[in-house]
C-alpha cells in the first residue's frame, strides 16, 4: 500500500519549486527597486539639504539688505512660495515613500503596482529638480541684483567722502575768511581809535578847561544847564555857540575818516531822578530824548551828515552820581557826545 502511494506521488506534478522561484524573483525585484529608490532618495535629500543651506545663507544676506531691496520683496515672496511648494512636494514624496515601504512589506501587493509607484515617484523627483533649478536661477538673479546694489552703495560712499573733503575745505576757507575779517575789523577799530583821539584832542582845544564840560570815560559831557532851561528842550543861545564849535570839529572829522570805516557821534540825553511836574513832557525819558534830538537836529543844520549822528534818551536810568544831593542831581542832568562804531 505504501508502494502505491509512492507511485501516485511520482506520477503527479510538483508545482511548489516553481512557485517558490517566482516568489523569490518577485521579492528580489521589489528589493532592487526599493534599493534604487532609497539611493535616489538619499542623493535627493543631500541635494535638497545643500539647497536649504544655500537658501538660509541667502535669507541672512537678504535680511541685512532689506531696506535697500524693498523692490525685490515681491520676487523674494514668490521664491519663498516656490520653496514652500518644494518642501510640500518633498513631504508628499516622503509620504509616498513610506506608503511604498508599507506596500512592499506585503508580498501580495504585486510588482506592477510597485513599478507604477516608482515611476510616479521618479516623475515627482524630476519635477522637483526642475523647480529647484528654477529656484537656483532666481537666487542667481537676486545675487546679481544684490551685487549691483552694493556697487551703488560703494559709489554713494565715495560721493559722500568727496563731499566731506569739499566741506572740510569750505570750512577751512570760512575760517580763513573769518580771521581776515577779524583782522580787518581790528584794523578799522584801531584806525577809529586814532581818529577818536584826534577828535578828543580837537574838542579839548575848542572847549578848554571849563567846569560845565568834562570828560567821562570815552565821551564829552555837557551839563544840561549849558544848553537848556530846566524842564525844556529848546536850545539856549550860549548852547548854540558851543554846538557851533562842536559841529565844526565833527565836519572836519568827517573829512579825515575814510568812507569804509563805519562810525557815528552818539548824542545821549540824561536827567536826574526827580519826576517832572507839569510842562509838555510826561516823563524824564521823553525830556531826555527830545533834548538829544534837538542837539542832533542843530548839528545837522550846521552841516554834519545825518548818517554820522544818533540821538538817544536815557532819562534818569543811567546816573553818574547816585547821591541824593543837589550837586549829584546837577551832575546827572547832562548831554553826552561819544564817537563809536556804527
Amino acid at each position: 500500500m505504501a508502494l502505491g502511494r509512492t507511485r501516485r506521488s511520482e506520477s503527479g506534478m510538483n508545482y511548489w519549486p516553481g512557485f517558490v522561484d517566482a516568489l523569490s524573483t518577485l521579492i528580489l525585484s521589489i528589493i532592487f527597486i526599493l534599493t534604487v529608490f532609497v539611493v535616489v532618495q538619499f542623493y535627493l535629500q543631500q541635494e535638497v539639504a545643500g539647497k536649504d543651506t544655500a537658501l538660509n545663507q541667502l535669507n541672512a544676506q537678504v535680511a541685512q539688505l532689506t531696506e535697500l531691496l524693498s523692490i525685490e520683496k515681491s520676487g523674494k515672496a514668490n521664491l519663498e512660495d516656490q520653496l514652500a511648494q518644494l518642501r510640500a512636494s518633498l513631504a508628499n514624496a516622503q509620504s509616498e515613500r513610506d506608503r511604498f515601504k508599507n506596500a512592499a512589506a506585503d508580498a501580495g501587493a504585486g510588482l506592477t503596482a510597485a513599478q507604477g509607484n516608482a515611476a510616479a515617484l521618479t516623475s515627482q523627483i524630476n519635477e522637483e529638480k526642475k523647480i529647484s533649478a528654477r529656484a537656483l536661477s532666481q537666487v542667481e538673479i537676486l545675487n546679481q541684483q544684490i551685487a549691483a546694489l552694493r556697487r551703488q552703495l560703494a559709489a554713494i560712499e565715495q560721493s559722500l567722502d568727496v563731499s566731506e573733503i569739499k566741506d572740510k575745505e569750505s570750512q577751512a576757507r570760512i575760517a580763513d575768511l573769518g580771521q581776515r575779517l577779524n583782522l580787518a575789523l581790528a584794523q578799522k577799530v584801531q584806525e577809529l581809535t586814532k581818529y577818536r583821539s584826534d577828535f578828543f584832542g580837537k574838542m579839548r582845544e575848542i572847549l578848554g578847561n571849563r567846569p560845565e564840560v568834562r570828560v567821562v570815560g570815552d565821551r564829552f559831557v555837557f551839563q544840561s544847564e549849558v544848553l537848556f532851561d530846566s524842564g525844556k528842550a529848546d536850545l539856549l543861545g550860549p548852547g548854540r555857540t558851543e554846538l557851533d564849535q562842536i559841529s565844526g570839529a565833527i565836519v572836519e572829522l568827517e573829512k579825515k575818516i575814510p568812507a569804509d570805516i563805519p562810525w557815528v557821534i552818539r548824542v545821549d540825553g540824561h536827567t536826574d531822578v526827580r519826576p517832572i511836574t507839569g510842562g509838555p513832557y510826561k516823563s524824564n525819558w521823553q525830556l531826555s530824548a527830545e533834548r538829544a534830538i534837538a542837539v542832533v537836529q542843530y548839528l545837522i543844520a550846521k552841516g554834519v551828515s545825518p548818517q554820522h549822528l544818533v540821538a538817544a534818551g536815557f532819562g534818569e536810568f543811567q546816573p553818574i552820581d547816585t547821591a541824593k544831593t543837589e550837586e549829584a542831581y546837577k551832575r546827572n542832568r547832562r548831554i553826552e557826545f561819544k564817537l563809536t562804531e556804527r
